[in-house]
């Protein structure tokens, strides 16, 4: 398997189709499988950067338009999902290529890790005690119970708080719901990420969220408000989507929605970074290297 991870912005989209095309060239097909979390979502193709069906070029994509906006994304069910995808197309001798950068999705599949059960009471009484109490509580409560895992997750991370809360309460400890620190590969992978200068991926990131508002990013949104996006637990909460919606109801304008959005996809962008710095066998390239779809074929059959 071969996965293509980065920062939102650097253009893993295209790698992927340019790095497909020289490996059939070369031999077997290739197929990709998203692990972008928002773009598992049928009608959020805008804000997500989503690549349109006629701009793939012929090249199989698994994982894309799967959800409607109310169901909540699980990164269980996308584990599931994303290694029956690939297990089949390795079946039919083709390559697989896992192209993304929500990063808990993405090891997900490459790590050999199986995520505990969930209870649909336990999570509905700490979601409300969230309400009630606050975050601050919740953490207090799974620092008593690991120290170490309520640093990993921080404060601020609710839904991972409430998560690990419900994990602890199912089967004893939150350790359950948490990647190992030194993970074990799931199957043979080679990694590739692409990376930018922080100042150049800044401007880029800029202009892309202005040209989200230019492309019809309102209007995409005022499709999905009757398909229930607002109802959506993580459909409504993506950047973007929610700082549009906060302009379609008159909570925002325009020029502090933009900015808004702008300022959560840089600081995004750095998470992203953060997360993928921490695997070992990952590969970096340059996002503007002439020759970079040679580096990453390099980088994969080398």
């Amino acid at each position: 398997m071969i996965c293509i991870i980065g920062p939102t912005g650097t253009g893993k989209s295209e790698l992927s189709l340019n790095l497909a095309e020289r490996l059939a060239a070369a031999g077997p097909p290739a197929e990709i499988i998203n692990a972008d979390a928002m773009q598992l979502y049928r009608g959020m193709d805008i804000g997500t950067a989503k690549l349109p069906r006629a701009d793939r070029r012929g090249i199989p994509h698994h994982l894309l338009d799967v959800l409607d906006v109310t169901t909540e994304s699980t990164v269980a069910q996308y584990q599931a999902d994303a290694r029956a995808a690939v297990e089949d197309i390795v079946d039919r001798g083709a390559t697989p290529i896992l192209v993304g950068g929500s990063g808990l999705y993405v090891a997900s599949v490459l790590y050999d890790f199986q995520f505990p059960a969930s209870d649909k009471a336990i999570r509905a009484r700490l979601e409300s005690e969230l309400e009630t109490e606050g975050a601050g509580v919740l953490y207090r409560r799974l620092a008593a119970l690991d120290p170490a895992i309520a640093s990993r997750i921080g404060s601020q991370n609710t839904r991972r708080l409430v998560r690990a809360l419900e994990v602890a309460e199912i089967t004893g400890s939150p350790v359950a719901g948490m990647l190992p620190e030194e993970p074990v590969y799931w199957r043979p992978t080679r990694i590739v990420g692409l990376r930018a200068p922080r100042e150049e991926l800044v401007a880029r990131l800029d202009e892309r969220v202005r040209g989200m508002w230019r492309d019809g990013l309102l209007d995409e949104v005022r499709e999905l408000v009757p398909q229930g996006l607002e109802r959506g637990v993580t459909a409504s909460r993506a950047i973007g989507y929610a700082q549009a919606l906060q302009q379609l109801a008159g909570t925002a304008t325009e020029a502090a929605a933009i900015e808004q959005t702008q300022q959560l996809t840089r600081r995004y962008a750095r998470r992203q970074m953060s997360w993928f710095r921490r695997y070992a066998d990952i590969v970096w390239l340059d996002y503007d290297d002439p020759a970079l779809v040679n580096a990453a074929e390099a980088s994969v059959t080398g």
